[in-house]
Formats: structure tokens, C-alpha cells, sequence
């Protein structure tokens, strides 16, 4: 049986300021079908304008299906179809309607989130972060997994954040029924269990083909940022005096393009074939982190890289992965 793999860097040859393009080079996606969430907005664009730039095609599912479809026009082989990620009964439909396309899925790239929001609930009464960013996506991956196993080679990637850092999972309160919230800590938990969820989706999908990794892609200005106000955005040095997003890979501030190479690498790169279960930066697997859980003040340039240990923690994964099930009663089909 293969095994999770190391957190150890592969020397990838990317780096900071690789686009999706170079990340592409002579991968020829013809034939292959990916599926998108957060396709329509941000990173999302991007990733899907590359996967379909290589020949792919692109389903992408969008709460807002206008707004999706303006900000996709003129990609090729796109199909964009509607789905909340927080309403269970709308991620199962999105869902029949793959299967009943009965087309295998060769990439599932699980992209839309949300970040620092206020405290918000779904009708279940969900924290939003957690609801957004991890239920919805476990709901998904799981409706989906009949098609995800059918070739044998597929791929799922998790974009978490090294807004990971700011939080393990809050296990006997993830809902944040009697602790005090703050919007990082919500982001923060959430983005721990993207993480988590890649490393036991790997192991649970390794016999059938299907490998699965998480990723930090850097720090982008999309609408995500859109709950934090503008001079906090200064003050993390995200934006400068007049504004504009400052931009500099070295320090992980980089354009869309360069923020989606790593989800794409994760989703198209050889070099990663028969490997999995790993976080990943700047288009490589991301070594451990050694540094201390950051505080909720953030200056980006002075971002750690690396993952926590917690995030890649098998016994935690499991504990998520169990969670999970109860919390949405979706449990991974049998392949």
C-alpha cells in the first residue's frame, strides 16, 4: 500500500512567481473533466482559465451563476451550474446532476471559501467558516466519489491558507456555541481542517486512484478580503498607502495567476504522481513548520511558511473526518 508522503519539499523547480502557465508546460488536459468550486471569482478564474487553456474541461459550481459567467466569459469548455456550499439540499443537486452525466471526474478543486466574515450561521446553525469552507466541501467530495474513483487517477485539492496557523480545530466547540469568536479564529479553524480533510481523503482514496492535497496559495487581493476593512488590509501589508495591492513572490504577495499555480500543480503535476496527503506552497510540497502558532496580529511579509504539525496530524484527520459525518450525516460511499 502506498503511504502518505513526507512533508519534505521535492525541489520542484517553481517557485514563488510561477504562474499557472509555467506550472502547465507540456501537460495536455484533453479529454479530462475538472470540476472548480469558487470557479468564478478570484484564484478561482484563474485556475479554471489554465485547466481549460491545457485542453480541460471545466464544470464550475456558483452560488451567484450571473456573476460566475461574467467573470468566465470567453474560457472555453466551461459549464457553470448553481450550488450554495452551505445549503446541503443544494450542493446534493448540484451533485445529481454530475452523476447523471455519468462522467468520471479526473480533478475536483475545492476553491471557494470565505475569510474574517462576522459570526454568521447556516440554517443548521453552522458557523459560516467551518459550513463554507469545510462542510460543504466534505458533503461534495462525498456525493461526488462515485465519479472521482471511476478512472482511477483522480485528484482532489483542498486551498486552505496559512491562515491555518491561526487555529487547530476547536473540538469541543467548532460551531463556536460558547466560545468567543473572533473572525481569524473562525477562518483559522476552518482552514486547519481543509488540511486535515486532504490527509484523510488520501488515505482513505489511495487503493482507488484518487489522491488528495492541500495548499496555501499565496496572498492574493480577491474578494475575499472583501469583510476586512482597508486600512487593516494596509496594516498587514497587503495594500499599500495609496490602496493597490502590493506585490511581491518572495514574500508570498502575488498576482491571481501566480496565486492559482500551486492548486493547478497539485491537480495536473507528474511530479506528484503516486504521492499525496500533503500541504503544499509555491508549487511544492511545503516542509513542517517549526515556528509557533501566529498570533491574530498579521503583517504578510513576515508570513512563516510551512504547515503545522497539528493540521497534518493522521489521528486528528481521522477525529475530523468522524466529525464530519456526524455533523452533515454524509458519509463516503463505498467504491
Amino acid at each position: 500500500m502506498t503511504t502518505s508522503t513526507p512533508q519534505t519539499p521535492l525541489i520542484s523547480g517553481f517557485g514563488p512567481a510561477s504562474t499557472t502557465a509555467d506550472v502547465l508546460a507540456g501537460i495536455d488536459l484533453t479529454g479530462t473533466l475538472a470540476v472548480v468550486t469558487g470557479g468564478g471569482s478570484g484564484i478561482g478564474v484563474e485556475t479554471v482559465r489554465a485547466l481549460s487553456s491545457a485542453g480541460g474541461e471545466v464544470i464550475v459550481p456558483a452560488r451567484d451563476v450571473t456573476r460566475a459567467a461574467g467573470a468566465l466569459a470567453g474560457i472555453e469548455r466551461v459549464d457553470i451550474r448553481p450550488m450554495d456550499l452551505t445549503d446541503p439540499a443544494s450542493v446534493d443537486a448540484f451533485a445529481e446532476t454530475l452523476l447523471a452525466d455519468d462522467r468520471p471526474i479526473d480533478i475536483l478543486i475545492n476553491s471557494a471559501g470565505i475569510m474574517a466574515a462576522p459570526l454568521e450561521r447556516d440554517a443548521r446553525g453552522y458557523e459560516s467558516h467551518f459550513a463554507t469552507n469545510h462542510l460543504g466541501h466534505f458533503q461534495l467530495t462525498a456525493r461526488l466519489w462515485p465519479l472521482l474513483v471511476r478512472n482511477g487517477g483522480a485528484r482532489v485539492v483542498a486551498v486552505s491558507s496559512w491562515g491555518h496557523r491561526q487555529s487547530d480545530i476547536l473540538w469541543d466547540d467548532p460551531n463556536f456555541t460558547h466560545t468567543a469568536y473572533t473572525p481569524m479564529l473562525g477562518y483559522g479553524q476552518s482552514k486547519t481542517a481543509n488540511v486535515l480533510f486532504a490527509v484523510e481523503l488520501d488515505r482513505l482514496g489511495r487503493d482507488h486512484g484518487v489522491r488528495a492535497f492541500s495548499l496555501h496559495p499565496g496572498s492574493i487581493m480577491t474578494r475575499l478580503a472583501r469583510h476586512t476593512a482597508p486600512e487593516a488590509l494596509v496594516d498587514m501589508g497587503v495594500l499599500d498607502e495609496n490602496g493597490d495591492p502590493v506585490l511581491d513572490p518572495s514574500r508570498n504577495m502575488k498576482t491571481p495567476e501566480q496565486g492559482a499555480a500551486t492548486s493547478v500543480w497539485c491537480a495536473t503535476s507528474p511530479q506528484l504522481d503516486g504521492i499525496g496527503g500533503v500541504y503544499c506552497e509555491n508549487a511544492d510540497i511545503a516542509p513542517l513548520s517549526t515556528a509557533a502558532r501566529d498570533s491574530a496580529t498579521l503583517t504578510v511579509g513576515s508570513f512563516a511558511q510551512g504547515v503545522m504539525p497539528y493540521a497534518v496530524d493522521p489521528d486528528s484527520a481521522r477525529r475530523l473526518w468522524a466529525l464530519s459525518t456526524e455533523l452533515t450525516g454524509v458519509e463516503l460511499p463505498q467504491a
